[in-house]
């Protein structure tokens, strides 16, 4: 079971687990275990649901934890606290927050509910580095980068030991001074060769504005992964430098890793901000070609985003039509935005009219084609799609004025 699990093939692990007689704990764990890391969470949740329905075992901590990873994913926020007053329960609570207490940190804050999660945390052991990891990641997870750091400088007033995974965890969420100092903390305390955290280096200097850092940072690294070449690229086609990324992405393939849709999507978004058009083209059908990969909606949005910032409409709007999923808003709106600055009116309609039937009560849609009505001279056609959002009684949406002062 352990090993068909770890293969991914939670089938054949079912179905070994259905020639047990009398399953115990740890073969009902490993079962449970085994679909929540292949991302069947509704699944995990619905095996430890069946193990207490049937009575013959109770689940130790192990399962338990296990159990609480697929509450966090599939937001079950009753089902985690029903597990959460069952573990406390069954063992002592020291016992089973030293276990499980960095599954329900994540469980709460993930639901919104940073209160539980702080109330979980301090019945933690304050001296080990994973519980204030994990607290960490719940802040950074939620988008509260300021209570991240101020945990961060309590675990170091504390004399906690900071690991790779502190390191890279916090380092999404400082700003350049800080990310600095992390960056030298890595060098004294030798965790240079730790991947994670060179990844996690690269991103921040190229998020703050400074490629070259993060480039150095990248050269200097003895081993890269998938994740390490993903970050520059992306980093280079952020700063609008196209030709390095695809340089760079030839690189990745010369070293024997291979490209997969997370590379695509950041050297199309490089060509993109570039102008790279053909050449983003080609790597787009590449995909496909050469590697197998299924493009998804981002690698349309990005192909359509492409020809239309290059002017080439028609060709973005038949693009559009191939696309084997429906166009969603951000590929109408890409292309509507290109059209009013290219004043293409033709396109334009159908691209304004998909989007409202998309977005029927954002104005800002209808506002947009009366403009390209309007700069085209066509001031009955702009009359009457203000007639129609004036029907849907659709405020326009509010001005903006840019001043400059001493220039």
């Amino acid at each position: 079971m352990d090993a068909y699990c770890r293969m991914g093939k939670c089938c054949e692990a079912w179905r070994a687990f259905g020639e047990i007689e009398v399953p115990n704990v740890i073969s009902w764990t490993i079962l449970l275990s085994g679909y929540a890391s292949a991302g069947r969470h509704d699944v995990s949740l619905g095996i430890f649901r069946e193990m207490m329905n049937v009575g013959m075992v109770s689940p130790d901590v192990d399962a338990l934890s296990g159990v609480l990873v697929s509450c966090r994913s599939l937001g079950a926020l009753a089902s985690g606290m029903e597990i959460h007053g069952y573990g406390l329960k069954i063992m002592y609570g020291d016992v089973f927050y030293r276990s499980a207490g960095a599954a329900l940190l994540t469980l709460y804050a993930g639901c919104g509910r940073l209160d539980r999660a702080d109330i979980v945390f301090r019945r933690m052991d304050k001296s080990d580095v994973v519980t204030w990891n994990a607290m960490i990641f719940c802040l950074v997870d939620v988008g509260s980068g300021d209570l991240a750091l101020e945990c961060f400088r309590e675990m170091q007033e504390r004399g906690v030991r900071i690991d790779g995974t502190t390191v890279s965890t916090i380092l999404p969420v400082c700003d350049l001074r800080c990310g600095k100092e992390m960056h030298a903390y890595v060098r004294k305390c030798c965790l240079s060769s730790v991947i994670p955290v060179n990844n996690a280096l690269v991103h921040m200097y190229s998020v703050r504005g400074c490629i070259a850092y993060a480039f150095v940072v990248f050269s200097a690294m003895v081993a890269k992964d998938l994740v390490s070449w993903n970050t520059i690229i992306g980093g280079f086609g952020t700063h609008g430098l196209g030709q390095t990324a695809l340089k760079l992405l030839q690189e990745m393939s010369d070293s024997g890793v291979r490209p997969d849709l997370v590379t695509f999507s950041c050297v199309l978004s490089a060509c993109s901000h570039s102008g790279l058009v053909d050449e983003g083209i080609k790597l787009f059908y590449r995909m496909t070609k050469d590697l197998g990969l299924t493009p998804v909606r981002e690698h349309f949005s990005c192909v359509v985003d492409m020809l239309s910032r290059a002017g080439r409409l028609e060709e973005a709007f038949d693009f559009i039509n191939q696309m084997p999923q429906e166009p969603d808003k951000h590929v109408w709106g890409a292309l509507l935005a290109a059209c009013q600055e290219h004043q293409n009116v033709s396109v334009g309609k159908v691209a304004a009219e998909k989007l409202i039937s998309l977005e029927p009560q954002e104005a800002g849609h209808y506002v947009t084609l009366s403009n390209i009505y309007s700069r085209a001279g066509r001031w009955d056609d702009a009359a009457i799609v203000r007639r129609r959002m004036k029907g849907h009684a659709l405020p326009k949406p509010s001005g903006h004025s840019l001043v400059g002062i001493g220039s």
